[in-house]
């Protein structure tokens, strides 16, 4: 009775392929680990100031098709070597939705976009599209949301991001301390820096914390503290931090904490007041505030996708793959107008 009594908000239970299993099944050559090293390091020498260039995230705000994101990233990497002198271009490659209320979870959760949450296939269909990109030549970024997702994925990143509504979350921290690539982490929703200060601080200390082993065990995880963690600026209920008032803020909270003091400007969220068209303004006065000398604007994240805005997902309706199933991106050509003029 007492396990019946355990259970009885629990529809069904099921077992996932371990990560060491995912990761025999699609494996990384030794080509590739090579590659993402030398991008891991880059993205540290721009984060840590020894790189001028500027870091740039750009992609859509979810993963939902693989044929649009293969034609995105095959876009994005012919731009990329245009400007490589002057930017070094992440594809933002993001399969993990944090929502406030409902709605769909991202691709790893629900890669159907039906509502059958067939996990399995959506961890193998992620981890297969982030080696596509990575094949392509193009260094990826995604946000850490589950950390159970993250034992299939993050050998597989070259730019991890804590989001506004998990830069509090204690098993996060734990986590990035680990994770061998740079990790930015967003300031609240509210817009206050506080969670994403302590969030950075907290990071760079060491930490025990239990976690999923490659076979797919529980284990504990003893790490070293991860002296890349920077702040990412995306704006709030409080309003924009892009501007140059915010960002001379921003960093002198960072100095007086003797945290990296170089930074990176979401254009879109509260930034753009959730308007994506609204991306250029921000994109623009970043350029301008750099232009004037002020480096420690490192890094611009953009929304961006083939086609501009979004689309409902609409139930017993296949989705078109190359417009947005969240929030609306900015196109493939204001993308390109915008980076060109770095």
């Amino acid at each position: 009775m007492l396990q019946n009594d355990q259970k009885i908000n629990l529809q069904s239970e099921m077992l996932l392929p371990s990560p060491g299993t995912v990761c025999r099944e699609l494996p990384l050559s030794p080509e590739l680990q090579e590659q993402i090293r030398l991008q891991r390091r880059t993205v540290k020498d721009i984060i840590h100031g020894r790189d001028k260039r500027l870091l740039v995230i750009a992609g859509p705000c979810s993963v939902h098709s693989e044929q649009g994101a293969l034609e995105y990233a095959s876009r994005l990497k012919k731009l990329a070597d245009k400007i490589q002198d002057k930017a070094y271009i992440l594809m933002r490659v993001y399969f993990e939705k944090p929502r406030t209320a409902l709605g769909w979870k991202g691709l790893i959760y629900d890669p159907m976009l039906d509502g059958s949450c067939q996990i399995p296939a959506g961890i193998h269909l992620a981890r297969k599209i982030l080696l596509e990109v990575l094949q392509a030549g193009l260094p990826a970024a995604a946000e850490i949301l589950d950390p159970v997702t993250s034992a299939y994925l993050s050998e597989m990143i070259c730019w991890g991001g804590i989001g506004a509504r998990t830069v509090e979350s204690p098993v996060h921290r734990q986590l990035a301390s680990g994770l061998p690539m740079a990790v930015g982490f967003k300031n609240s929703t509210s817009g206050d820096l506080e969670s994403a200060i302590n969030a950075m601080i907290t990071v760079q200390s060491s930490h025990s914390y239990i976690g999923v082993l490659e076979n797919g065990h529980t284990g504990i995880f003893r790490t070293k503290g991860n002296p890349s963690a920077h702040l990412v600026l995306r704006g709030g209920a409080s309003g924009v931090n892009y501007t140059e008032e915010a960002v001379k803020a921003a960093v002198l909270a960072l100095q007086q904490h003797h945290l990296n003091t170089h930074l990176v400007v979401d254009c879109s969220h509260g930034n753009s007041r959730k308007d994506y068209r609204q991306q250029s303004t921000v994109f623009h006065e970043v350029m301008r505030q750099r232009k004037n000398g002020c480096l420690n604007l490192c890094g611009i994240m953009l929304e961006s996708y083939l086609k501009e805005g979004n689309q409902k997902l609409i139930p017993g309706l296949r989705p078109a793959y190359d417009c947005s199933i969240t929030d609306g991106c900015i196109s493939w050509e204001e993308t390109e107008q915008l980076l060109l003029s770095i």
